[in-house]
């Protein structure tokens, strides 16, 4: 109860708005505030000055003001350690339901100052510690449960420090307009639909010599004469090409092949035959209800029927 309204009264307070683009730390963004072991030195600075006062110790005073001036400086420190730092958003990879996403931050550090044990995390507790060179830019990555199929937002972060003495929280709040895909998860390994279509209307495809059918990602144990080299000379990485021999057939993941399920459990079935059929190299179409997708192959239509089944009934922009 004491939680949720503390929460509550945080968002009223500080007012955190989604933003795009990059966000800069200037002092208007960053909070200051004493911790348990800065209030706790506080009080024994006050009992050391009321000692000083009692017993008139000069060189208690000296004691007292220097321990005080120490903290005051630990203050800056820790506001210098966030002020001025430029973030960047990254890209973020789909992921399956029961995964973790990968959330990208870039932090760019312009100043000639180095900074030490900066911690971004979520309102659940997940975050991640790291510390940026001076002059340098830095990608870090946050890692947040992905615990249903959908869109997952970021939601608001937090970018705090206690550098460099414990004595201060600083903290920054970062709310960016980033969300992850997650699709559904995959049920356990199970065949694929029997039926393939004998009319002759599509086609499916299999491993073979005689068509080329496109590139994939290199493989350990690929025979270096199927590498595509002139891809590897335009830097766009070690790939390696693909062959299909035509067999006259088609293969369709239909919604209605599993009447008796219910929602969930059918897009976790037909996740996991579009995972197969894919592997399978098949020429493969998916229907759901008001969705057709045509018989393809690769890895953008795997992308694009994982994405619809992700997407299935909710809200595209949620």
């Amino acid at each position: 109860m004491l939680t949720a309204l503390k929460q509550k009264f945080l968002v009223w307070l500080f007012r955190p708005k989604t933003e795009s683009g990059a966000v800069t730390l200037t002092q208007r963004r960053i909070f200051i505030l004493p911790t348990r072991q800065g209030a706790g030195f506080a009080l024994v600075l006050l009992l050391m000055l009321l000692g000083d006062i009692n017993y008139n110790l000069s060189l208690g005073y000296a004691l007292t003001f220097l321990l005080g001036t120490t903290a005051l400086m630990s203050m800056l420190h820790a506001f210098r350690n966030m002020a001025q730092l430029e973030i960047r958003t990254g890209r973020v990879d789909a992921v399956f339901a029961g995964d973790s996403a990968q959330f990208a931050f870039h932090f760019h550090n312009n100043s000639g100052l180095p900074r030490y044990r900066l911690t971004l995390r979520d309102g659940g507790g997940h975050g991640v510690t790291f510390d940026i060179p001076a002059r340098k830019n830095l990608e870090v990555k946050l890692p947040l449960p992905a615990l249903q199929r959908g869109w997952l937002g970021g939601g608001r972060l937090t970018l705090h420090t206690e550098f460099p003495l414990g004595l201060f929280y600083a903290w920054s709040y970062l709310q960016f307009d980033t969300r992850c895909l997650v699709y559904p998860k995959p049920a356990a390994p199970l065949p694929l639909p029997a039926s393939l279509a004998q009319s002759g209307a599509g086609s499916s495809s299999v491993a073979g010599e005689e068509d080329f059918s496109g590139l994939r990602g290199y493989v350990t144990g690929d025979a270096p004469q199927r590498i595509a080299w002139k891809a590897l000379a335009r830097e766009q990485g070690l790939q390696v090409k693909q062959f299909g021999a035509r067999q006259g057939r088609e293969l369709w993941l239909d919604w209605l092949r599993l009447p008796t399920l219910h929602t969930e459990r059918k897009l976790e079935i037909m996740a996991r035959w579009v995972l197969d059929a894919d592997a399978e190299n098949l020429h493969y179409g998916l229907r759901l209800p008001g969705v057709e997708l045509p018989p393809r192959h690769g890895a953008a239509h795997r992308a694009e029927c994982l994405r619809a089944l992700a997407l299935f009934g909710l809200d595209e922009g949620a």
